[in-house]
């Protein structure tokens, strides 16, 4: 086992570093062995498991790390999406001494929209999916508000697992005429469930908590 602060060598089983005296919250194995007697859970190689701890991130909580989540990944989508639909001007001015035809019109700006919304889909998720997975194991928004992401068990995710989370929430809210009404009923759940979770959280697996 190796101690989360000192980086340390302990025993395994041991509530406390024998190196610098601190409690150990998590153990990292390099591949799967056989529970410790004190009934630790497995933990994926480098990965640190902190614990279902009880104190999990509430609505309002995780609605504020959504806003800065938001404007962060917003704010340059925007200025792209302004700049991707600027580019069909000179097309469309070549017919600027013809009547209006809706269908070029149509024509010169529909593929630029498209592009943006796969851009700002596959900037989301890997947006989400990279930073809940890594050794933050949180975005941005929610680092800022001390919260972070884990799976039922406390361990840090995977990026598949992470990457699950997300298009189970935020992914489908890209879904034409359902994706807006379930993302919403997704995101409201958290104020109501048991564990605070959404549910995008339940059918990934995960907790949002935060930091006591």
């Amino acid at each position: 086992m190796i101690c989360p602060s000192c980086g340390a060598s302990t025993k395994d089983g041991s509530a406390f570093c024998g190196s610098c005296g601190k409690p150990i919250i998590g153990y990292s194995v390099g591949q799967a062995s056989a529970a410790p007697s004190g009934g630790g859970a497995y933990v994926a190689a480098g990965a640190v498991s902190r614990g279902d701890t009880g104190s999990y991130a509430g609505f309002w909580l995780r609605f504020v790390a959504a806003i800065i989540d938001g404007l962060i990944i917003g704010i340059p989508i925007g200025i792209l999406m302004f700049l991707t639909i600027a580019s069909a001007i000179p097309a469309m001015a070549r017919f600027g001494n013809q009547p209006a035809n809706p269908a070029m019109l149509v024509m010169a700006i529909l593929p630029r929209i498209f592009f943006i919304v796969v851009l700002a889909l596959v900037a989301s998720w890997l947006y989400w999916a990279l930073l809940e997975s890594s050794e933050w194991q949180a975005t941005l928004g929610k680092k800022a508000l001390g919260l972070y992401v884990t799976d039922l068990g406390g361990t840090r995710l995977s990026f598949g697992r992470a990457s699950g989370r997300f298009f189970a929430g935020r992914g489908i809210s890209y879904v034409y005429g359902i994706g807006g009404l379930y993302f919403l009923i997704d995101c409201i759940m958290a104020g109501f469930t048991e564990k605070k979770q959404a549910l995008h959280d339940m059918i990934a697996g995960c907790l949002v908590q935060r930091n006591a």
